[in-house]
């Protein structure tokens, strides 16, 4: 294992194969090569039946499914690294569908090989699954361009302050983050879906501010003019920063370091996609 993350290191500064010494022989792989036969248990199942199952749930900007019929369907950058792991398996795709309660325990269950459903990676969830990560969470802040208390604010840390209102959906986590982030602002808990943002909110003034996943500002800036984000680098926002990634199920750290290999090479492409979806392209 620590041959292949040395291997990995080497391909990623500089994009060529690695010598690993084996024996006294010297070997030459490329990081993201497929273990062989007999190292994981579970790629030679894989193999074996010739498709790779994989969890799906969609959720934007990471796996939106396809509802028009035709064509792949799925598609974002969690799907498109999903398909990499299959080209290089020499596999195809299958699709389970699942629901946000059993996206992590069908793993258990071996349905499925990987779960491609976006998941936020916790320290409860790394205690049953392990993780390949590929992207993050994060949240921004929005507000009314032409709020005055809002004028000369520059920073997330500018909107601690008592004569702000953050209204945000009871029962989410921000609660407990406003808390602690920003614990001079009044908090206003609203009913809701927890879906989007309390919108409503700004529009009424009853606040001054609501939080919002920071891959959907350009969405709600499109569909409501005249609203600010903070930070204005709402993408690279650290706010509740969680990492998302794919999970599999425990004891198989050959096929885990393999997807890992594979990500990584993949960042970039991965990266781009999201970026387009967020987008909106």
């Amino acid at each position: 294992m620590a041959g292949r993350l040395l291997r990995l290191l080497f391909a990623v500064l500089v994009g060529i194969a690695a010598a690993a010494t084996i024996s006294g022989q010297v070997a030459v792989a490329v990081a993201g090569d497929v273990p062989a036969a007999g190292a994981s248990q579970r790629i030679d199942a894989i193999k074996t039946r010739g498709t790779l199952s994989v969890a799906v749930l969609g959720e934007a900007p990471w796996l939106i499914e396809n509802t028009s019929g035709s064509g792949e369907p799925f598609s974002g950058p969690s799907w498109l690294l999903a398909n990499e792991y299959a080209r290089r398996l020499g596999v195809k795709l299958k699709t389970v569908p699942v629901s946000h309660e059993t996206k992590i325990p069908i793993l258990a269950t071996g349905q499925v090989d990987v779960t491609i459903a976006p998941l936020s990676i916790t320290p409860e969830r790394e205690k049953v699954v392990d993780f390949v990560v590929y992207s993050k969470s994060s949240i921004c802040l929005i507000g009314r361009g032409s709020d005055p208390k809002l004028k000369d604010v520059k920073s997330v840390d500018d909107l601690d302050k008592p004569d702000l209102t953050l209204a945000f959906f009871v029962g989410t986590p921000v609660e407990l983050w406003a808390k602690k982030r920003l614990p001079k602002m009044r908090l206003r808990g609203v009913s809701g879906t927890g879906a989007g943002a309390p919108i409503e909110e700004l529009l009424s003034r009853r606040a001054n501010l609501v939080p919002l996943d920071s891959s959907k500002w350009p969405e709600i800036r499109k569909a409501v003019p005249g609203l600010t984000v903070f930070p204005s680098d709402y993408l690279a926002s650290q706010e509740m920063s969680t990492p998302v990634g794919h999970a599999v199920h425990k004891g198989d750290p050959e096929f885990l370091e393999w997807l890992r290999d594979v990500a990584v090479e993949m960042q970039p492409q991965v990266t781009a996609d999201e970026m387009r979806v967020i987008n909106g392209k």
